[in-house]
């Protein structure tokens, strides 16, 4: 009764102060959180969308859109048909719009801006966070760029199209079967029993934030920040484009605070040492972040840095173990996805995105598996800040008929590749997830398949991926169908906790476990969730929980465990295994006894039976 009146309240609320927004308000229908209040029209999610690559001047395009669904072959719409609040994907309430898009539709979307002074031979620059899935962008009807990936950013540059001192006119369209086989996670087209248990509701359109950004003719468009705590140094390419003038030397300074506490200068498109003397290293128990300050002649951005060292090495007993900073840590887990009953792919708020991560680590968790979805770039600003290890997950896709074998008692082979241009598009997608989520310290592992979804060519690709970036760990498929390489064994076991037995070049993670559901009436999804394995209430899923990790950290001790990762975070649609209800209402087992179970400190086992 509560909670509806709360959502009551809150719809009305919504209705009120949006009366002036024309014909856009929430879809009403599902539970919402309680950051929806906090929306502005006019500038949704109004914060720097690149905190990494931060610029003083530029402009929030968020807000209310004009859009238009039509078939896939038609050209741009005469008329649209109606409001749209970018940017939450057109499934979402908060889009105003939830309709699905199919792969015969082509959603368009239309604004207009004004065109900032340009000076002395300044470019400005039209950024998108994500858009799912291809994309194709107009100004004042010219092609300024098209983009295929739903999860990472692009830039049109706009200056050519635009008009000096007048109104332009922007279009977007995008083309997005969510049946196809590019990356997508876990989105799946249908209605609730139909998308089945593990599914959820799919992403279209813009779903991250656009911004118009003024630069000048030579600019700084790229930092690549590689941690070398042996060293002492920050390792820092910076990559300019434009007129490139190579006399002109790049300056990087490093400060703790406003404290200037490095230094040092080079070309561009070269690697540079910027020494960090006795550096302040970068934990989930000190998440110490240096501020830095990159110039190239008139640009100048700025960034944040933590030096901190992910490798791997034996303990005292031989067992192969992942180090932070020399040193084994128990890396224990929530699987993260990163899901919103209201925006769907997309945070309300900013405030919002912090709260999941303040609440796993509240909850005594070190680390997040961020679950076949990549978030924006503020998320993983937040696990910077707040000392949250991330292991990421690529969207899983069908660009490989998945892992096999022919009999039982076989050994698992690698799926077959299903098309030339379906695995360049997953490798293209890869690719870009590492290069651009590159400068965090929090992201530790990234995880190249999901179990057997899409796999295809695991050993190719995860050599790929190690090669890409030797700064980190690569798991080559979490759960089930190994494939021998990277540098993890990963089983799931549910709801477990159970550890492969350890190999003397990999690590033993139980990448999925737990499952432990309970249904929380009032902040549910649907009327009858699921999990795998349900409890009557608070205490019994506390208990659950206790012993659940009570065998987990014995696991580590005597069979070499080293990461574990617990099914979930948050309820997601129609499942309610998360230790927090999906409108983050409500935390459900005891969050003071599960954080101190989660860090290895129990009861005596005869006060939780």
């Amino acid at each position: 009764m509560k909670q509806t009146l709360l959502m009551l309240i809150t719809f009305i609320f919504l209705a009120c102060q949006l009366a002036k927004a024309e014909d856009w308000k929430p879809v009403p229908g599902h539970i919402m959180t309680r950051w929806v209040k906090d929306i502005d029209l006019k500038a949704p999610l109004p914060e720097y969308p690149r905190p990494q690559l931060q610029r003083a001047e530029w402009k929030n395009l968020n807000g209310l859109w004009e859009y238009s669904v039509t078939t896939n072959d038609a050209a741009r719409p005469d008329k649209m048909d109606g409001r749209i609040l970018v940017p939450f994907p057109i499934e979402s309430a908060l889009s105003g719009v939830q309709k699905p898009l199919t792969g015969g539709q082509r959603l368009w979307y239309h604004r207009s801006f004004d065109t900032p002074v340009l000076a002395d031979g300044q470019r400005l620059l039209l950024q998108f966070g994500a858009v799912d899935w291809d994309a194709k962008v107009f100004v004042n009807g010219k092609p300024v760029g098209e983009h295929k990936g739903g999860y990472d950013a692009f830039t049109c540059d706009i200056t050519d199209a635009v008009k000096a001192g007048e109104v332009n006119d922007l279009v977007v369209n995008v083309y997005d079967a969510t049946t196809g086989m590019q990356p997508k996670g876990k989105q799946k087209l249908g209605a609730g029993a139909n998308r089945g248990s593990i599914k959820y509701t799919p992403c279209s359109g813009i779903w991250q934030t656009v911004w118009l950004e003024k630069v000048p003719m030579a600019w700084i468009s790229d930092l690549k920040l590689t941690p070398d705590v042996d060293a002492g140094v920050l390792r820092v390419k910076v990559t300019c484009k434009g007129i490139v003038e190579e006399s002109v030397p790049v300056e990087v300074t490093a400060l703790e605070g406003d404290k200037e506490v490095g230094h040092v200068t080079g070309q561009p498109g070269r690697e540079l040492a910027l020494s960090i003397k006795n550096p302040r290293l970068w934990s989930p128990d000190d998440p110490y972040l240096y501020n830095l300050k990159v110039t190239w002649g008139k640009d100048s951005v700025s960034s944040y840095f933590g030096m901190r060292k992910i490798s791997v090495g034996k303990d005292e007993k031989g067992i192969l173990r992942p180090l932070l900073n020399g040193k084994f840590v128990f890396q224990c887990g929530l699987l993260d996805q990163g899901y919103w009953p209201d925006g769907i792919y997309t945070a309300p708020t900013d405030e919002a995105l912090k709260y999941d991560i303040e609440t796993t680590r509240k909850l005594g968790f070190n680390m997040a598996r961020k679950h076949v979805k990549i978030e924006p770039d503020r998320w993983y600003y937040w696990a910077d800040k707040l000392g949250l290890l991330v292991w990421q997950d690529m969207p899983s896709a069908l660009a490989g008929a998945g892992a096999r074998r022919e009999k039982k008692e076989d050994p698992w082979q690698d799926g077959t590749r299903v098309s030339e241009e379906a695995n360049a598009q997953f490798e293209a997608e890869l690719k870009a997830m590492v290069e651009q989520h590159w400068n965090h310290p929090s992201l530790v592992t990234w995880v190249v398949f999901n179990e057997g979804w899409g796999q295809y060519d695991t050993v190719r690709l995860t050599k790929l991926v190690k090669d890409l970036d030797p700064s980190r760990l690569v798991n080559n498929a979490s759960g089930g169908h190994d494939i021998p390489c990277g540098d993890f064994l990963d089983i799931h076991v549910y709801p477990g906790p159970g550890c492969p037995k350890p190999e003397p070049s990999r690590v033993s993670a139980l990448g999925e476990c737990g499952g432990i559901a309970l249904g929380t009436p009032g902040h549910t999804w649907v009327e009858t969730a699921w999990g795998y394995r349900r409890v009557a209430d608070q205490k019994a899923l506390t208990e659950a929980n206790i012993e659940l990790w009570r065998k987990a950290w014995a696991l580590k001790d005597a069979e070499g465990l080293s990461a574990v990762v617990y099914t979930q975070t948050t309820d997601v649609e129609a499942e309610c295994n998360g230790l927090i209800t999906y409108d983050r209402e409500v935390i459900k087992p005891d969050a003071a006894q599960i954080a101190v179970a989660v860090r290895g400190k129990f009861p005596p086992a005869a006060a939780v039976k």
